[in-house]
């Protein structure tokens, strides 16, 4: 084949060349990666320690796609992206979260007392549908988009067959102290508190099974049908059997849960850090709201909020459930274009509690977190962008000026490589080699001896580690990536890299 009448993407002779953005797999500047997967890209947030920090990269994320909407929007027809998990018409694709616990927790343990939690949390993190069934054939609203695609309590798989508790672990960290358990049952949340506590309580919950602190055993007869059946019911009075005869609401469960956690910070003393006690008073007010009337949490809840703005468009228009304009609204409402989603639209009004600033979210677009390694690979690749050859989560590879060998950099430890251990290094270390012209942004050259066009495989979702119990000192999970639909990276919104390994993790 003639070299003019060759595809971009073909070309193996010119390692300058821009890359066709829908064949993108970047680690950007803020030490999140940005890749498609089976032609839709996927956003995994930086590791980070805190519920706060999660919450600012995710909605970083959201930026980083309007980008890649406004950059395709010159292409005819163009892409828009929506932060949802269905469109409705029996597809489904997840927001997963990901927390990296201690090896030794007894798996057993984390399925009898995660299941229970997972049923009911969805109450005060679901995002809220139209439609019931995995493709909507029945008329109506429900809490959570994803609960009905679930079919088993247990299992490996993502896209079929989907469990509540998935048993996927590769931990992009050193594997005999670590697990990663790879949440993806949660819903893409709009509300700041929705999200927070969403991550928190989380943490919070697995913190007690792995301090085996767990003093109730809230079991549920039939989980997954149970899961489905909470969804179905906004009024939030649906009842939860446990196995052992008990019968209690979604919120209920969740209170029991609420003061088990309760009591073990007061036993350790650790109530008392600022971001444990800022998820605790939030998954208290959250909880009280939905118990008095759940309509009272619509500034907090994403699913209320929604439910409230669908419900005064069905009493002005005198329309069912199943009408397409309601269908059309609750799409609408997830679209990141600022000018165009209904939740962004509602945000710039003040109608929700905002717990992240506008200025933090944008920083957060091309800064790393300082207090994990998502520091020491966001910086490399702003300080050095033509020296770093790959990056994954657990590494980078990198080419010193004036040595044929590729230097590989383990960073297999979460919490090291933090701004506070390599910050100063990295500030003196001199700079070497030019920067691509566009901000954030740097053009691959092929180092001495390096394959032409080496491309990443994809290389798991963002490890999002905490301490303990949400800010000490010693231990480490993890919080959520943002997984968003598109076909597309943006441009100038980060850092080139391609890694030499291959695994699959999603």
């Amino acid at each position: 084949m003639s070299r003019s009448v060759a595809h971009p993407s073909q070309l193996t002779d010119d390692w300058d060349v821009v890359d066709d953005p829908t064949l993108a797999n970047v680690v950007l500047t803020n030490g999140a990666r940005l890749y498609v997967d089976h032609a839709h890209p996927e956003y995994s947030s930086p590791e980070v320690t805190t519920p706060r920090d999660a919450l600012l990269w995710d909605r970083a994320g959201e930026l980083v796609m309007r980008e890649a909407v406004r950059t395709l929007a010159s292409s005819p027809p163009g892409v828009n992206l929506y932060k949802n998990n269905t469109d409705g018409k029996g597809a489904s694709y997840g927001t997963h979260e990901n927390y990296l616990m201690r090896r030794s927790t007894p798996f057993a343990d984390i399925v009898r007392h995660l299941i229970p939690f997972f049923v009911a949390r969805q109450v005060m993190c679901g995002s809220g549908r139209v439609g019931i069934g995995t493709d909507s054939q029945r008329p109506g609203y429900q809490i959570a988009q994803r609960s009905d695609f679930f079919e088993v309590e247990v299992g490996l798989e993502t896209t079929l067959k989907r469990p509540i508790v998935n048993t996927r672990d590769e931990p992009h960290a050193v594997a005999d102290k670590y697990r990663r358990l790879h949440v993806i049952i949660g819903d893409a949340n709009h509300c700041d508190v929705a999200g927070l506590i969403k991550l928190g309580t989380t943490s919070l919950v697995l913190n007690l099974i792995e301090e085996r602190a767990v003093t109730d055993d809230l079991s549920v007869r039939n989980p997954v049908a149970t899961l489905q059946a909470v969804s179905h019911d906004p009024t939030c009075r649906q009842l939860v059997e446990l196995a052992d005869g008990r019968r209690l609401t979604a919120i209920q469960l969740l209170w029991l849960y609420l003061e088990m956690v309760q009591a073990h910070l007061e036993v350790t003393g650790e109530g008392g850090e600022r971001h444990t006690a800022e998820v605790m008073r939030w998954w208290a007010e959250v909880l009280t709201s939905l118990e008095r009337d759940p309509m009272s949490a619509a500034r907090e809840v994403d699913w209320v909020a929604k439910l409230q703005v669908l419900q005064a468009y069905r009493d002005r228009e005198r329309l069912d459930w199943n009408d397409p304009k309601l269908k059309a609204i609750d799409i609408q409402w997830s679209d990141v274009r600022p000018d165009k989603g209904l939740f962004n639209k509602l945000r710039a009004g003040g109608r929700f509690t905002e717990l992240v600033t506008d200025d933090d979210v944008r920083y957060a677009v091309s800064s790393p977190p300082e207090d994990t390694r998502a520091y020491f690979r966001g910086r490399c690749l702003q300080r050095f962008p033509d020296n770093v050859v790959a990056a994954s989560w657990d590494s980078l590879i990198v080419e010193i000026p004036g040595q044929r060998t590729l230097h590989r950099v383990p960073m297999m430890e979460p919490l090291r490589g933090t701004r506070a251990s390599v910050g100063p290094l990295l500030e003196e270390a001199p700079r070497r080699g030019g920067a691509d012209p566009r901000p954030g942004r740097h053009r691959r050259r092929r180092p001495a001896g390096w394959p032409p066009r080496c491309r990443a495989g994809a290389i798991g979702s963002a490890v999002v580690t905490r301490r303990e119990p949400l800010g000490g000192s010693q231990r480490h999970t993890e919080g959520p990536p943002w997984p968003v639909r598109s076909r597309c990276a943006p441009r100038g919104v980060g850092a080139t890299a391609t890694s030499p390994r291959r695994t699959r993790a999603r």
